[in-house]
């Protein structure tokens, strides 16, 4: 499965089943802007089938030397990432009149949700980074034309792809989803975090690019002072639950029932991380 924690953008359309039941953020898309920028530029880097899509047989083995795991800076990274999440959270319905369309315009969305949160723009969002993980073009070449075309990025003048992402949102929730209860105290809200939006290449599953990020996102947190860290999860997403649970993360509470059909969506967990415990670093 290539989503690891629900998207939080809901991307609910006829031309293609949401895999997240709510757009991007687990459903990290419920946070999308409406105003739309114009960018032609963009449109011939998501101009691509699924059916160019190439899953290899063996899993592709990656060279951990060239793996960066960073936060995006720039538009372009935000781009890739937008991307790779509209391929990643959504199964689009190949026949469809128009469908390459509508996925630049799912891919428009979430790239001006994502840039507004970042930039602090996002009401509710403290702060607010995507960390992303991308490994050089010719690593992947001849696996994924569709990968390679929606998430290439020039960076440090080279080319590179973003094989996978996730958001790191210092906020007291996410929109629709359970509520950390730690820490307490006055100030508190200021020092719990939630990951969102994560998600890894298809072609690259198994390859530790989940715990990389997830690895990442942590030492960011740390930096901002986050002593509690949160996941939401699918309560049937296995690999999921093992990633992090293999990370550190124990269970805290559980969805609802009926919270989870009045959102027509699977229930979730809530995993929590203790950033304070130094046996934990």
């Amino acid at each position: 499965m290539a989503a690891f924690s629900s998207p939080s953008l809901p991307f609910l359309s006829p031309l293609f089943t949401s895999f997240s039941d709510r757009p991007l953020s687990d459903h990290p898309f419920s946070h999308l802007s409406n105003s739309l920028s114009s960018r032609p530029w963009r449109r011939s880097k998501l101009s691509v089938s699924s059916s160019d899509v190439c899953i290899p047989e063996v899993p592709l083995i990656i060279d951990k030397s060239a793996l960066i795991v960073r936060e995006a800076v720039s538009d372009d990274e935000l781009w890739a990432a937008a991307c790779l999440r509209i391929r990643t959270f959504n199964e689009f319905k190949q026949e469809s009149v128009g469908i390459e369309d509508h996925k630049m315009y799912l891919a428009e969305r979430e790239f001006e949700a994502l840039k507004e949160r970042v930039a602090g723009k996002r009401e509710g969002f403290r702060r607010v980074s995507c960390i992303n993980a991308s490994i050089p073009l010719s690593d992947l070449s001849s696996s994924s034309a569709d990968l390679c075309t929606a998430c290439k990025l020039t960076s440090d003048g080279g080319h590179r792809v973003v094989v996978g992402s996730l958001d790191l949102s210092q906020c007291v929730r996410l929109a629709d989803e359970i509520i950390g209860i730690k820490p307490q105290g006055i100030g508190a809200n200021l020092a719990r975090a939630y990951l969102s939006n994560v998600c890894v290449a298809k072609e690259l599953h198994r390859s530790g690019l989940g715990s990389a990020l997830v690895s990442k996102a942590k030492s960011v947190a740390e930096e901002w002072g986050i002593t509690d860290l949160y996941v939401h999860v699918a309560m049937d997403n296995e690999p999921a639950k093992q990633l992090y649970m293999k990370s550190g993360f124990t269970f805290e509470s559980d969805e609802p029932a009926w919270q989870a059909r009045f959102l027509n969506r699977p229930r979730r967990i809530l995993l929590w991380f203790d950033l304070s415990d130094p046996n934990n670093s």
